[in-house]
């Protein structure tokens, strides 16, 4: 009889753990719900006297991009917990139009990664380069400033998959939690 009962009282157990979820880790969402993209012409108060922007600034808009990517994803406020990565590929001057592209790499628990892909335009040229790349990492927190469950994330490219994969990489190498291959394949949201 104490069987049945304890048999009993596990299935109560997992209805009440599956009522309690929270509801943004049920509803996975792809890359591009969350992608963002900004521009911004550079200034002369954003860069050094020889006209080259300074890399602060870039990193700032990098963060601006990445956060409003992080938070489209989750709905939720969002903390920047590491810059991964910054690759300066070609500078930028002072007229550029900068343009940041933000999209989602990879999810936690509640954790994100962002890729923030930087190009430049000359404006009067029309010449384009890519400037650099960034990776950053955002943690959802909730109005107590406690960290959130967010979202998992649907790749539905091969490009994104392997977006997914080196960034699951760089996780590990992070020493993130939760970078087994059977959490990142259940946080993707894979149907």
């Amino acid at each position: 009889m104490s069987t049945t009962r304890n048999r009993a009282g596990q299935a109560a157990d997992r209805r009440m753990s599956e009522r309690t979820e929270p509801a943004a880790e049920s509803a996975a969402k792809t890359v591009d719900e969350s992608r963002t993209v900004m521009a911004m012409q550079m200034q002369p108060t954003d860069a050094n006297i020889w006209g080259n922007v300074h890399g602060g600034a870039i990193l700032r808009l990098a963060d601006e991009a990445g956060g409003a990517a992080a938070i489209r994803h989750s709905r939720m406020r969002c903390v920047t917990v590491a810059m991964d990565s910054m690759t300066f590929k070609q500078p930028v001057y002072i007229g550029d139009l900068l343009t940041l592209t933000a999209c989602l790499t990879h999810v936690g628990h509640t954790s994100m990664e962002v890729e923030v892909r930087i190009d430049a335009e000359n404006l009067r040229t029309g010449e384009k380069r890519h400037a650099g790349t960034s990776y950053l990492v955002y943690v959802a927190i909730d109005d107590a400033g406690r960290p959130t469950p967010v979202p998992g994330l649907i790749a539905r490219t091969d490009e994104e998959r392997e977006r997914w994969r080196a960034a699951a990489e760089r996780r590990t190498r992070r020493g993130g939690r939760g970078s087994t291959t059977e959490d990142t394949e259940e946080r993707r949201g894979r149907r």
